[in-house]
């Protein structure tokens, strides 16, 4: 019973071995993905997406070697020209050439690529920021991405990497420059903002001095154009009262008689407005003088209006 016992298990353990063994060869691979075989520790292959089979215990998985593009951000941080510590951040996008030669060199010869961009990524920035001012790191960051790519796609070419794009995502003073040029542009707005406001008042006083203007002389004209008015009448009433009359009499004398009718009028409807008391000098002398300067005024007025009738353009000019 015991030799038939131990003969019926053999072919299941030969099964058992077999089946590691199997197991052991067989692998797979991830898509975007390579996998280095290597035979008694010497490169033997790169193995693509898909299932695969290796001798057991003679070949070994020696690493795997991601294809997809990758992203490394750099934070550097360095001196400008005019004295000012400026912390920048550089995304490097980057992927293995997807060759069996690519592979296998990103692969043996870095040992730590991440790092390695950065060393040189570090070295770019450091020996170009330096030679610009704050102001123009901010103007030419897209001229600084441009160097670091040129300079990593060169290097990183020979050990199997290809750089896609190198860019300047964030660039940040010192806290303390930040402030002062906060209080730059701030003081810069406020004086714009003075000389616009100092334009608009300028504008609002040399409207209101034009629209000033403007109505001075429209009031001049209308003063003028009252006395031409009142001359006017004057000169048709003299004119109906001496018609009026059968004798002859002077201009003169109607001129007087229109005047001390007026004066009685204007006194009796201040009587009849209910005033009790009115302080007028009534003496024929002071009569007189008013007399005179009215007539004074009243032949002032004609001689205006015979001058605008001659000329009226010359007179349109003087009262402008």
């Amino acid at each position: 019973m015991n030799e038939y016992s131990d003969f019926n298990a053999l072919p299941i353990v030969l099964g058992i071995i077999a089946l590691l063994l199997l197991i052991a060869s067989v692998y797979t691979v991830k898509q975007k993905t390579a996998v280095i075989i290597e035979r008694l520790g010497k490169f033997q292959k790169v193995a693509r997406a898909g299932i695969h089979m290796k001798i057991p215990f003679i070949d070994k998985i020696a690493g795997r070697v991601n294809l997809r593009v990758m992203e490394l951000p750099v934070e550097v941080e360095t001196k400008t020209k005019d004295d000012v510590f400026v912390r920048l951040i550089i995304s490097v996008q980057y992927f293995v050439i997807d060759t069996e030669e690519g592979i296998q060199t990103s692969f043996y010869k870095f040992d730590h690529p991440a790092q390695q961009i950065q060393s040189y990524v570090f070295d770019s920035i450091r020996s170009g920021v330096p030679n610009l001012n704050l102001d123009d790191v901010f103007s030419e960051k897209d001229k600084i991405a441009r160097v670091v790519q040129i300079e990593l796609a060169e290097t990183m070419k020979e050990y199997g990497f290809n750089i896609i794009k190198a860019l300047v995502t964030d660039i940040d003073p010192d806290s303390k420059v930040k402030h002062a040029m906060n209080e730059i542009n701030a003081a810069k707005r406020m004086k714009e903002a003075a000389k616009e406001y100092a334009e608009a008042e300028k504008i609002k006083v040399v409207a209101a001095a034009q629209a000033e203007a403007e109505s001075k002389k429209l009031q001049g004209e209308g003063i003028a154009n009252q006395r031409i008015a009142i001359a006017n009448g004057i000169k048709q009433s003299v004119e109906e009262v001496k018609g009026a009359m059968e004798e002859d009499v002077t201009g003169q004398q109607v001129m007087n008689m229109l005047f001390m009718t007026q004066h009685y009028d204007t006194i009796s409807r201040l009587a009849d407005q209910g005033v009790n008391t009115i302080f007028v000098p009534y003496s024929p002398g002071t009569v007189a003088d008013l007399q005179t300067q009215i007539q004074s005024s009243l032949i002032a007025a004609d001689t205006i209006t015979k001058g605008v009738k001659e000329n009226p353009k010359q007179s349109q000019q003087k009262s402008s």
